[in-house]
């Protein structure tokens, strides 16, 4: 008797559920979103801030953020105008982790670093005051007491320490170190290939991302040594060259803009991610993470 008497009653309260997620109402998407931006919701990469890393399938562009690693940020300008990188490799690709690129030979014949630091102090938060630019996301984060978007940077920060950093999403690049600090140059850098791992905030110096050419890195193939490292018999990419943009000449740039961070309309792309429409989703989360408020990049329009 007590089934017979309980069964119905599951059964409405299903059937409710039901029609309220069928009735979810349609909403535009992000994608759709973008496409009603105006040319004052974009803006032009810096082409004293923008690395090319060409690698035989390709350009991989990343940007530089200066005001949360400047001296990271100046060690690798110095490194990528004296060539540094040119014919390096990338030596580590760990599945849902990080790609690795450096020198291969590090170990046991390292190249010269010519003018550049062979240590720069760790960089893991800034003053808060570095950050001119910071918009605040309202959703939770485990990671950090707030978190938000700084001229197309993922970053969070804490108030009451007043520093801010950037975090650890995909396609964020960071200094390679061992267990001291200053121990990373530059001359080792990673790009996260997977799930955000963001027990590495604060305890790595993030010096950009990727802003195109990400799945040349993201598919290469995994290493087969301990934590995704090449051995000796395995086939690395290697780096034909990493170049400043501002000093490769206009015709060869790639002509790139990012969605700024600060305009409204980027406001509703975060808000399409935290509470997509129907009809084909069927439940809101009404939350999206930090990491997964990707900020648009397209090509320049022509004029």
């Amino acid at each position: 008797m007590a089934l017979s008497r309980t069964f119905p009653v599951l059964s409405l309260a299903l059937a409710v559920s039901a029609a309220t997620a069928a009735d979810l109402p349609v909403r535009p998407s992000a994608g759709e979103i973008i496409k009603t931006s105006q040319p004052s919701d974009w803006r032009p990469l810096d082409v004293n801030n923008t690395l090319y890393m060409e690698l035989p399938g390709g350009r991989v562009v990343i940007e530089l953020a200066p005001d949360f690693a400047p001296q990271a940020v100046a060690n690798i300008k110095t490194l990528a105008k004296e060539h540094y990188y040119d014919g390096l490799a990338v030596n580590r690709s760990q599945d849902n982790y990080v790609a690795q690129w450096g020198d291969p030979n590090g170990e046991t014949n390292p190249k010269s670093l010519g003018s550049a630091k062979a240590k720069v102090p760790g960089e893991f938060s800034v003053p808060m005051s570095n950050d001119k630019h910071f918009v605040l996301q309202k959703d939770f984060d485990g990671y950090a007491p707030q978190i938000g978007h700084s001229n197309g940077f993922p970053v969070g920060r804490d108030p009451k320490a007043r520093t801010t950093w950037l975090a650890h999403c995909y396609g964020m690049v960071g200094v390679g170190r061992d267990n001291e600090t200053d121990s990373g140059s530059g001359a080792e850098l990673y790009a996260v290939n997977g799930h955000a791992p963001r027990h590495l905030d604060r305890n790595i110096t993030v010096v950009g991302r990727v802003v195109s050419g990400m799945p040349l890195l993201a598919t290469l193939p995994r290493g087969g040594d301990t934590m995704g490292f090449y051995g000796p018999k395995e086939t690395r990419a290697p780096i034909i060259s990493v170049r400043l943009a501002s000093d490769v000449p206009e015709a060869e740039r790639s002509h790139l803009e990012v969605m700024r961070s600060d305009a409204a309309i980027y406001q509703k792309v975060i808000e399409a991610q935290r509470n997509r429409g129907g009809p084909w989703n069927k439940y809101a989360a009404n939350y999206v993470e930090l990491c997964n408020t990707t900020i648009p990049v397209r090509e320049q329009p022509k004029p």
